[in-house]
């Protein structure tokens, strides 16, 4: 796994619409949702009065699809195909585990330590493969981006979809943020005495053969915005990532840069003494080795960036119910809150505090905000255009170094 804006496009599901897609007369008189409804009121299991083309016409709309009809169709496929999901990541064991339980859908989790890039090719390797393609992605923006102009997704706006930041998704539905954090350190104090506190420290002889990012960053996103961190702190910009990409030069050429990728097991076994990684993952991995080794974790002085993953539904989904059955699970109450629970900020976090749905103790967990309150958070422009200049300079500037 390893990144925007116009008015809503999401309207309610008029009844002269419903009567267009076929849904049947009783639906169209009542809404499908309302149908469903009423029928579970009376005893009745019904599944939908939908033809193959009216089904067809709901996935092609782009529009959110009535709970009871998408549940109906989803448990129907009795499979979904996820990708790219450690467990560990953002509590992503949770929703592996609660989706299942609530909806009785088996989840196969393709590739759990997969890249954004490598998600994206494996959308385009088994375009054509009608079970075993992934139905959904969890990318950067700039690989949500890149997948709209390859025409690699399908629009789903879910019934979330008016809570959630207009600078999240793109307004036609083909991607939707779902969680954010920032680049900060880990720094394992049994092996790393003077914990450096900004991105110059790192550039000290004392940090040699210690530093490490999740990965190659023209494939890993959460690498990408390590080095585009770097680039804030070191006189660039939103708009220019070349300093950053500079930055790794120099603590490549002083020996601190471990071109090791930084993992959960490279902290736990001493590999990457200090690690620059999201803020979520990094709290998660403290939690879980319980003081073995201990870790300190920090939001660097400068350079702080803001990045956060896109939802997409994937074109050749071989479960297309399922996938958005899956985007509505995740952008609920219950799924928002099991992202937050792995310190992870979900997209709909101002929504679920301004209604009152953090528990106290949750909110605890995080770090003050005033920790983020430098945090910068480019555009799906600017992630696009430093990733290009990120291709083509990673390897001669830094690689090649």
């Amino acid at each position: 796994m390893s990144e925007q804006n116009e008015p809503n496009l999401m309207g309610p599901m008029t009844r002269r619409l419903l009567l267009r897609r076929g849904l049947g007369a009783a639906t169209g008189l009542l809404g499908s949702g309302a149908l469903v409804s009423f029928l579970a009121a009376c005893g009745v299991t019904a599944a939908p009065a939908s033809t193959s083309s009216s089904l067809s016409d709901l996935l092609a709309s782009g529009d959110a699809i009535p709970l009871g009809t998408l549940t109906a169709q989803a448990k129907r496929e009795d499979k979904l195909n996820t990708i790219a999901l450690p467990p560990t990541w953002a509590n992503y064991q949770a929703l592996l585990k609660g989706f299942p339980a609530k909806y009785g859908i088996p989840i196969n989790n393709m590739a759990p330590d997969d890249s954004s890039g490598q998600e994206l090719q494996a959308v385009i390797t088994y375009k054509n493969n009608k079970s075993t393609g992934p139905d959904t992605v969890d990318v950067g923006p700039s690989f949500a981006s890149e997948g709209i102009t390859e025409g690699l997704w399908d629009p789903y706006r879910n019934s979330h979809w008016n809570s959630i930041p207009d600078a999240m998704k793109d307004p036609k539905g083909y991607w939707v943020g779902d969680y954010y954090g920032v680049e900060a350190f880990a720094v394992n104090t049994t092996m790393v005495k003077n914990v450096p506190q900004d991105w110059a420290d790192l550039l000290k002889p004392e940090y040699k053969n210690t530093i490490g990012i999740n990965g190659d960053p023209r494939s890993s996103n959460d690498a990408f915005m390590a080095v585009w961190a770097a680039a804030l702190a070191n006189g660039g910009s939103l708009d220019n990532i070349m300093p950053g990409i500079e930055f790794f030069a120099k603590l490549k050429k002083n020996g601190n840069f471990l071109v090791v990728p930084a993992s959960s097991a490279t902290i736990a076994n001493r590999t990457t003494p200090i690690v620059i990684m999201w803020d979520y993952l990094l709290l998660g991995y403290r939690e879980s080795f319980h003081g073995n080794p201990p870790l300190t974790i920090l939001i660097p002085k400068t350079g702080v960036l803001g990045g956060y993953y896109c939802q997409a539904v994937s074109k050749y989904a071989p479960h297309p119910f399922a996938a958005r059955l899956w985007e509505e699970y995740l952008y609920s109450d219950e799924g928002q809150l099991a992202w937050l629970e792995g310190y992870a900020h979900p997209v709909r976090y101002a929504d679920l505090v301004k209604q009152g749905k953090v528990p106290a103790t949750l909110a605890a967990k995080l770090p003050p905000a005033s920790a983020y309150a430098k945090a910068q958070f480019p555009t799906v422009a600017q992630t696009k255009r430093a990733g290009q200049v990120l291709q083509q300079q990673w390897g001669p500037v830094v690689v090649g170094a």
